[in-house]
């Protein structure tokens, strides 16, 4: 992923349509917000362009882009918070619940844009292609807390399949929750065991239909 947006790509950002996000600029333009991360080609015609969450985020945020570009950096969209030692130092407070909040409604608006009936109620093919960001930003939208040094929490990790994740959380009571969060959000989780320690964990996997 490149650098924060020129000058004239923040006002090609800036005069994106409030309600969809849909982006109008020139073609180096366009494809220099993709490059980034901030704006995503929609695969049917006409391929108009529009803003993925971090574009969304950056737009809200104005004289705060560089920063939020920074912290989206691991992946594009969004810096979705997994679990695990790497979350020491990050940000949090009323801050990261903002950004958690554009993230998850810029999500929704892209699952509306890129679903073939414009559902928002089940994965879109950026959640397939990013498991762990996807999942994990589902959690932290509804308000679970991801595991972080000392404090314990839930974890996201990649498995072997092809299309699921693995969830782990400190306790039976927060795997249920994080189930039913998942569950509604447009995942199929299911609890699982693993065999050699017996942990107890949700493989979840993003529902088609």
């Amino acid at each position: 992923m490149g650098g924060p947006p020129s000058a004239a790509q923040r006002r090609v950002m800036e005069e994106a349509d409030p309600e969809t996000g849909r982006l109008r600029g020139t073609e180096a333009q366009l494809a220099g917000l993709v490059k980034r991360g901030l704006a995503f080609r929609h695969p049917r015609p006409p391929h108009d362009h529009f803003l993925t969450p971090a574009g969304q985020r950056i737009r809200e945020e104005g004289a705060d882009a560089p920063a939020a570009v920074s912290q989206s950096a691991s992946g594009g969209v969004f810096a979705a918070r997994a679990g695990g030692e790497e979350e020491r130092g990050a940000s949090s407070g009323p801050a990261r619940l903002r950004e958690v909040r554009g993230a998850w409604q810029g999500l929704l608006e892209m699952r509306r844009m890129t679903n073939r009936d414009g559902a928002t109620d089940r994965p879109c093919a950026w959640e397939r292609s990013h498991l762990v960001r996807a999942a994990a930003l589902a959690l932290e939208a509804a308000g679970h807390q991801p595991e972080s040094g000392e404090t314990p929490g839930y974890r996201v990790r990649a498995t072997p399949q092809p299309e699921a994740v693995a969830v782990y959380a400190p306790d039976e009571e927060s795997l249920r929750a994080c189930a039913a969060t998942l569950e509604g959000a447009g995942w199929q989780p299911g609890v699982c065991t693993e065999p050699r320690t017996r942990v107890r964990y949700l493989l979840a996997s993003p529902r088609r239909v």
